[in-house]
């Protein structure tokens, strides 16, 4: 029996030629991070312009300095600043990513399974408000919020994250169900299961893989954006970590030292967060592409 162009194994020229493409683009995608982690650890106010970069005087006092930040409390007291910021953000995140799954789960459920009237048009409404940018929603936001109570706070920021992150986990989950074979539930049952519990304990398990990649992008989402957390933010004491690192960086001057700093510490939540959900990520990204 012949075997085909295509199942024999790859030549040694052709891996050798596969690495080296897989290694280039590596190298691509990791030299700004070296610039990053350089200017962080560097002592030098400006490093020198280097093929590789690499730290010069290396130093943890930018570490210090963003990390140590604190501000007086009106007791006469000190508070840690830039903790308070870390927690806005983490909590501002995870509400969101909480919320928007919490809400996307039903809603995506009901358009994978169930027909009923105004179907189609609700999803091209929920595709619609995806075609906003974030800046558009801005002002509109922060007229409500103020009438509301809730400018400069935690909760209207989450509210504000939640309303966008809403459609999108609605997209991605409703395409995972869909994935799901509708005789799972059927067979539980006829095993004496309500549609209620097919759902908990047949069609959640098993999107789970799905659920928690929506979820991650709904943490990521709220914990980088900047535009609306600046707009609708004014005290220090409620910024997140994107409005901190904006402030090294103004119109005259740019401490890049110590936004470096701040951009590896900012990253560390992400990064841990990627970690724990790293066997979650393959299945749930492909969930919903191949149907039955």
């Amino acid at each position: 029996m012949k075997t085909g162009a295509g199942d024999r194994p790859p030549s040694a020229l052709e891996s050798a030629l596969t690495h080296a493409v897989l290694v280039l683009a590596t190298a691509f995608a990791l030299y700004p991070v070296l610039w990053v982690v350089a200017l962080a650890f560097s002592g030098e106010r400006t490093p020198t312009a280097n093929a590789l970069p690499l730290p010069q005087a290396p130093t943890l006092d930018h570490f210090r300095a963003v990390v140590g930040t604190t501000r007086a409390t009106p007791d006469g007291g000190s508070m840690w600043l830039f903790g308070r910021q870390l927690a806005n953000s983490v909590a501002v995140a995870l509400a969101t990513a909480a919320v928007g799954v919490a809400i996307a789960i039903p809603a995506a459920y009901a358009l994978a399974r169930f027909r009923f009237v105004g179907k189609e048009r609700g999803v091209r409404a929920l595709l619609v408000t995806q075609m906003f940018p974030t800046v558009a929603t801005a002002v509109p936001l922060y007229l409500l919020l103020d009438a509301l109570g809730l400018l400069d706070s935690r909760t209207g920021l989450t509210l504000c994250y939640a309303s966008t992150s809403v459609p999108f986990a609605i997209f991605q989950l409703r395409a995972a169900f869909e994935a799901i074979p509708p005789d799972l539930e059927e067979a539980a049952m006829v095993d004496g299961a309500t549609r209620l519990q097919a759902f908990v304990r047949v069609v959640l398990p098993a999107a789970r893989p799905a659920i928690a990649v929506t979820a991650l992008f709904a943490f990521m989402s709220a914990y980088n954006e900047f535009i609306l957390a600046a707009t609708l933010l004014g005290r220090e004491e409620t910024f997140t970590l994107p409005v901190v690192l904006q402030r090294f960086v103004g119109e005259y001057s740019a401490e890049l030292d110590k936004f470096a700093a701040g951009a590896l510490v900012v990253s560390l939540p992400v990064m841990a967060l990627f970690y724990l959900a790293q066997r979650h990520l393959v299945a749930g990204l492909t969930a919903g592409g191949v149907k039955g």
